[in-house]
């Protein structure tokens, strides 16, 4: 069993090295005796395209039926349609099959308890489940196939309302699960969008599905611009994430999205709570603030950000890599396609287009999130060095990493959660602040990375 695969919100690691069909069926039996013990039962499961996915959703479900569960098994699917399906068959919790934006030869899980994400500790007591085999096991367990895109599609319907539908924008689903449910839902809002590679293929021929990657959207601002079109949207493999090219084929980073949106919400809602994370901006913070809203800078992570929506009874978050969160008009998890439509729903009510919405923000210079690659073994260790580093000399938050303080700009650099790297972003109000910024921190952090 290779430690490294249980994360902090999911587990994660390569499908064929570290997912063998005996841990992930132990995986099942584990999962099957955490809700148990909570006396839950009735577990919805889903999957991505990704070519493993199959023989892990097999092994899967043969642990959780050993347990005595009774799966709703809704197919293959981006990931938000499994958080729907909790939501709406009002099911006791979900196991969603999906290496997300990870490369096509790793896989993982994301799991839900009740409604709220399975994460930190509950992952260790998976963890200690299946290592000590002390598993339940139970009779009666069962499996039924329900498919939740005609619900999906149907509030979509209900809730999105569109100024006009001539709209002219691209969807690039990178082949991944997102793409067929996208299409069809903007479709029935009588849309009409350019489909990019919006058909699922679990080896991502063309490209990489992962829109923080400015090269994974280089084929969408081409087209955006080529073709006159008002906006892109780009997802990672399970379309929890999206990316958004602007009709000057300029990206609109998920800092940037989060202005447009919290404008929007805090019109309907004034004095709402809308959470960022470390990586964000201090001009989204400072813009929500400025239009009467609660700003909370909170840690990165999709599981931690959904907790902390519910601790603050916030209405909206983001992410810089994408994910967004509905808590009005919605359940609360982060959502692509739902993104998509609440990005066309303000578009299609304005007469500006969208970068138009964000020319009053105040002008820094920003990198996007820079990845270093770094050891499982090593990145946290890394991090805590540059914590102890700068405390003394400048003010940081460290609630998930270390994001430092300087004269006219900050710093950031934290551990991913889900991949082998080191993630760093900087922000200064001159570019030649970036540049000494940025400079002086990756200094540091090549001294320690090379001691």
């Amino acid at each position: 069993m290779n430690p490294h695969v249980f994360r902090e919100y999911d587990i994660r690691g390569h499908a064929e090295r570290d997912f063998g069909d005996g841990f992930v069926r132990a995986l099942g039996l584990s999962l099957g005796t955490f809700f148990t013990k909570r006396g839950l039962r009735r577990i919805g499961v889903g999957r991505d395209c990704r070519l493993s996915s199959p023989r892990l959703h097999e092994a899967l479900c043969a642990g959780l039926i050993e347990t005595g569960m009774q799966l709703v098994d809704i197919g293959v699917g981006p990931t938000p349609l499994l958080y729907f399906a909790v939501h709406e068959l009002d099911l006791d919790g979900g196991v969603q099959i999906t290496g997300s934006h990870n490369p096509p030869d790793e896989n993982g899980f994301k799991m839900m308890v009740g409604k709220g994400s399975l994460y930190g500790i509950d992952i260790e007591e998976l963890r200690t489940v299946m290592e000590n085999e002390s598993c339940h096991r139970a009779p009666g367990g069962t499996v039924e196939t329900v498919d939740p895109t005609p619900a999906y599609v149907k509030k979509a319907q209900e809730d999105i309302q569109l100024g006009r539908r001539d709209i002219r924008f691209a969807i690039d689903a990178g082949n991944g699960a997102g793409g067929p449910l996208a299409l069809e839902t903007t479709r029935a809002l009588g849309l009409n969008p350019v489909a990019m590679l919006c058909d699922m293929d679990g080896t991502f021929p063309v490209h990489h599905a992962d829109p923080t990657e400015p090269e994974t959207l280089e084929m969408l601002i081409d087209r955006v611009v080529k073709d006159k079109l008002e906006l892109g949207f780009a997802y990672d493999g399970d379309a929890d994430r999206v990316g958004v090219v602007d009709a000057r084929g300029e990206v609109i980073w998920g800092d940037k999205l989060m202005i447009v949106l919290s404008r929007a919400l805090l019109k309907e809602h004034p004095g709402a709570t809308i959470i960022g994370e470390v990586k964000c901006s201090q001009t989204m913070y400072d813009d929500i603030e400025a239009h009467g809203g609660r700003g909370v800078l909170w840690k990165t992570g999709h599981s931690l950000i959904k907790t902390k929506m519910k601790e603050e009874k916030a209405l909206l978050a983001g992410e810089m890599s994408g994910h967004i969160f509905f808590a009005d008009r919605y359940y609360g998890f982060d959502d692509a396609i739902y993104a998509t439509l609440r990005v066309l729903e303000i578009v299609s009510r304005s007469d500006v287009p969208l970068h138009e919405m964000l020319a009053d923000v105040r002008q820094t210079f920003a990198t996007p999130e820079i990845r270093v690659d770094c050891d499982d073994a090593r990145k946290f260790e890394l991090v805590q060095q540059i914590v102890d580093h700068y405390r003394p000399t400048h003010a940081l938050i460290d609630i998930d990493g270390a994001r430092i303080q300087f004269e006219g700009g900050w710093a950031l650099v934290r551990a991913s959660n889900t991949q082998p790297v080191l993630v760093l972003r900087f922000e200064a109000d001159t570019e030649s602040g970036l540049e000494s910024i940025r400079s002086e921190v990756e200094s540091v952090l090549g001294r320690f990375r090379g001691s």
